[in-house]
């Protein structure tokens, strides 16, 4: 009874719902943010005449690669989904997608994606993207029930498209590489923790545990918060520091990450849902700020 109403409802969809729901499974604005970071990694590693064929090939990669990884994360959290008013209306809990069509559209845009580098780019690249994948989908996503080590976890697969743009770039991996890869591995703790914080509620609902200090809004987790924010400070200094960029960009990540950190003052005082979100967009408004600024110096 349950597949049949599942197959009824998914063949009532029209071709233009369908088209939206797998944009949708897909995340297209966070996927299209994974393809900009990647093509800040290749622009800001490329030396000489940009060659804009495969700076597409590996934005566009990464684009698909995202979505693919996003989809098996949504496959596999397809019943904690039900569980949380943030995700309810997803094509999954909805029955707009069976989970078998969700699988063929992740294998089919992740081949996709790795077929694009794997013609444009290098070896390196096809494998830390499909580290990233297995990274994602298969690690992080079990984890996210266990304890705040998700975070952690995720943060790599997380910081991996600008060193995946780099080493498209250069073919390997160095100390540029790692630098612009930690600056967005520890931008993602107040990130993470700042949604975690806003999403508590509903990720409660789901057993989600993403919070440090056993999952309590409190003192010592914004605290935690500020302290990782405070370390984007020298570490967006280092770019200019190792002549990557020069003192302009250095003066607005400065700048940025001093807004950024102020922003986690407040949560310390009131331990407030609306000093959360403050953080959370803050976090949002920092790294592209960053990394264009790291581009325009750089030209």
């Amino acid at each position: 009874m349950i597949s049949s109403s599942v197959h009824d409802s998914t063949s009532q969809l029209t071709l233009a719902d369908r088209v939206s729901a797998y944009i949708e499974l897909m995340k297209f604005r966070l996927s299209f943010l994974v393809a900009f970071s990647s093509g800040f990694g290749y622009l800001l590693g490329h030396r000489g005449a940009i060659d804009w064929m495969v700076m597409g090939a590996l934005s566009l990669g990464g684009l698909f690669i995202s979505g693919a990884s996003i989809t098996l994360n949504q496959i596999a959290e397809k019943e904690y989904d039900k569980l949380m008013s943030r995700t309810q209306g997803r094509p999954l809990p909805t029955n707009r997608l069976s989970v078998r069509e969700a699988y063929v559209f992740a294998f089919f845009v992740g081949l996709t994606g790795l077929v694009l580098l794997a013609i444009t780019t290098n070896l390196l690249t096809v494998a830390i993207s499909i580290v990233s994948i297995l990274l994602y989908s298969y690690v992080y996503t079990p984890l996210k029930r266990v304890g705040p080590i998700a975070v952690f976890v995720g943060a790599i697969p997380g910081a991996l498209p600008p060193l995946i743009g780099w080493v498209a770039a250069t073919g390997g991996v160095s100390i540029e590489a790692l630098i612009i890869f930690g600056i967005q591995f520890i931008w993602q703790f107040p990130h993470f923790w700042a949604i975690a914080w806003v999403a508590d509620e509903d990720y409660k609902k789901a057993g989600f545990k993403l919070l440090p200090f056993g999952g309590e809004k409190d003192l010592r987790t914004a605290i935690n918060i500020m302290i990782y924010t405070l370390f984007l400070l020298p570490l967006g200094l280092l770019p200019a520091y190792i002549g990557i960029t020069g003192i302009n960009s250095a003066f607005i990540v400065t700048l940025c990450g001093v807004l950024f950190l102020t922003q986690t003052f407040s949560l310390m005082r009131d331990y407030s849902r609306k000093s959360a979100l403050k953080i959370m967009f803050g976090s949002f408004i920092y790294l592209p700020v960053v990394q264009i600024s790291f581009l325009l110096d750089k030209l």
